[in-house]
């Protein structure tokens, strides 16, 4: 008979655990599940994190990586940039602190979300090296410092090192971490790409990269231009639930619920506090917010979905940009066309706004070439962020597979096309921390194919006419193989000169099919500006009448 316990017996072994410890034990949550993509992450949360300082302060950000192997399936990483730098006082949290930093408790656009990423970097390296990260830092004026970091996993706390001054004459931020377990692979979900595919969402961002081999890249920015930066916005009320409603209330400087809820969210003026009076009567407005019981919240939140609201302020959301985009395909890709499309603004869970831009490009550097010919690809991005991995659960690509590519003479199985989405919002609902899926949100979903199947219209009347010339070419060349015959025919029964004969015939030929022969280049690049210019006053129509319609 097996052994009995008291309750006291079995909660000895009872113990509070931290954040990094958990992390600690579940290192794929963090995206640290494969060896290929585990290097990758190390690289996609340094680079983002550079982007994001150097964009908030202002600067173009130029930023370098550097890979090395330094033993069996282990490599040093190396990145820096010309950011701000991060202070002294605050290093040690921003590399070694889980769920600590700027971005987590701001409601803004923002490329990191959590506070986890550099942290989660300074983990892996300790869990499968031992080692710890260097950093060296300056915010200019000739003085920084460098230092060893690595996490304290039982108190979720940085353990800082040979603390240095340094009056090096540079600015910004250096990491150097050791990371074992891991591989560097050159293909479609490796560093190169993750790097050129960042470059296509950041034009105004200069990459330099060296590989393990010592090849050296540089991807060259495309504008000069800073992106204008996202501001932080308050949440709308449909998008807040009961517990967000209190947490709001606790935290609250005001002395009345009614100034709260004006105080708090975006679009409550006092004439909407008058409309949730006359619904939730069981609510006293005039009580301190802080007092706020849960039955009385719930009344509210149901007061606030009976309410009409105007649509969330999306103002502060800051995408690409139609043209930023076209220039950083043509830099990239360099495709023979190319359509862009950025959609207006629009809301899912009620309240949260998002826009999505999406891009189809043909020809050149597009799609993806295999050893039958050319296949067409997916590049995803979520606020500027390249997403490689776990492409079958993101609602980009559930909603790009889900386009009837047909009806627009597109054979994305079998032709060189590239299909950029990219997803701006203030939160980005991913399916996981590891931030390399958008979930599947059935109006994200809608939007996106929208958005996609209007850049597929844009290239639909190109690509016809290319099959159009290929037929013709087609039928041309099996005329062309039976003219010296039939000019040697007519010429013994017309006694007609034979080489004059079969140059008539080959004009007659050329006649009936100019577009083999490109005699109507002139009209056809004509007809198609007048398509494109169509689909653009098209596409703008439906903007200013605010109409979703598709053919």
């Amino acid at each position: 008979m097996a052994e009995t316990k008291n309750a006291d017996e079995i909660f000895k072994e009872f113990k509070e655990h931290s954040i990094a410890e958990f992390f600690k034990k579940n290192r794929q949550m963090l995206g640290y599940s494969g060896k290929v993509r585990s290097l990758v992450t190390v690289v996609h949360e340094y680079v983002t994190n550079s982007l994001d300082a150097s964009e908030e302060a202002g600067i173009l950000p130029d930023i370098g990586v550097i890979v090395t192997n330094v033993g069996e399936e282990k490599y040093k990483v190396v990145e820096y940039d010309n950011g701000p730098g991060i202070p002294k006082n605050h290093i040690g949290r921003a590399l070694a602190t889980m769920l600590a930093g700027t971005k987590f408790h701001r409601y803004m656009q923002q490329r990191g979300q959590q506070g986890i990423g550099a942290a989660g970097c300074t983990l892996f390296a300790q869990i499968t090296t031992g080692k710890p990260i260097f950093a060296k830092s300056s915010t200019g004026a000739g003085k920084g410092y460098s230092c060893n970091i690595a996490v304290d996993t039982v108190h979720n706390k940085p353990i800082i090192t040979n603390m240095v001054e340094i009056s090096e004459d540079f600015k910004g931020l250096r990491v150097e971490g050791e990371f074992a377990d891991v591989k560097y692979e050159n293909g479609e979900h490796g560093i190169y790409e993750y790097l050129r595919r960042t470059v296509l969402s950041n034009p105004h961002a200069r990459i330099k990269f060296i590989d393990p081999e010592g090849k050296e890249y540089v991807f060259e920015r495309a504008i000069e231009k800073q992106p204008e930066r996202p501001e932080p916005v308050k949440p709308h009320p449909l998008g807040i639930f009961v517990n967000d409603l209190l947490d709001f209330a606790k935290a609250s400087d005001s002395r009345k619920l009614s100034s709260f809820l004006v105080d708090a969210f975006a679009r409550v003026t006092s004439n909407k506090v008058n409309e949730l009076r006359e619904i939730a009567k069981g609510v006293d407005f005039d009580k301190d917010p802080r007092a706020l019981t849960w039955p009385e919240a719930e009344e509210l939140i149901k007061a606030i979905k009976a309410v009409k609201w105007i649509a969330p302020d999306a103002t502060q959301i800051k995408a690409i940009g139609s043209e930023q985009i076209r220039i950083a395909l043509k830099n990239i890709l360099d495709p023979e066309f190319m359509h862009v499309v950025e959609r207006k603004p629009k809301v899912f869970r009620g309240g949260i706004p998002f826009i999505v831009e999406a891009a189809v490009a043909f020809g050149g550097s597009a799609g993806r070439k295999t050893d039958k010919g050319y296949e067409g690809n997916i590049l995803r991005f979520a606020n500027r962020v390249p997403l490689l991995f776990d492409n079958s659960s993101c609602a980009i690509t559930a909603a790009t597979r889900g386009v009837d590519w047909k009806r627009y003479n597109i054979d994305i199985e079998n032709q060189p096309v590239s299909v950029f989405v990219n997803v701006s919002s203030v939160y980005i609902p991913y399916s996981g921390v590891g931030k390399e899926a958008i979930a599947q949100e059935d109006e994200i979903i809608d939007e996106i194919k929208l958005a996609v199947m209007d850049a597929a219209r844009g290239v639909q009347h190109y690509v016809s006419g290319k099959q159009k010339i290929a037929g013709e070419t087609s039928r041309y060349k099996m005329i062309m193989r039976y003219t010296k015959q039939l000019a040697k025919d007519l010429s013994n029964i017309t006694g007609a000169d034979q080489k004059n004969v079969e140059r008539d015939i080959e004009k007659l030929v050329a006649k009936h099919y100019p577009k083999a022969t490109g005699a109507d280049e002139d009209d056809a690049a004509s007809d198609e500006g007048k398509v494109g210019k169509e689909a653009d006053e098209k596409k703008q129509r439906s903007l200013e009448d605010g109409s979703e319609e598709d053919d």
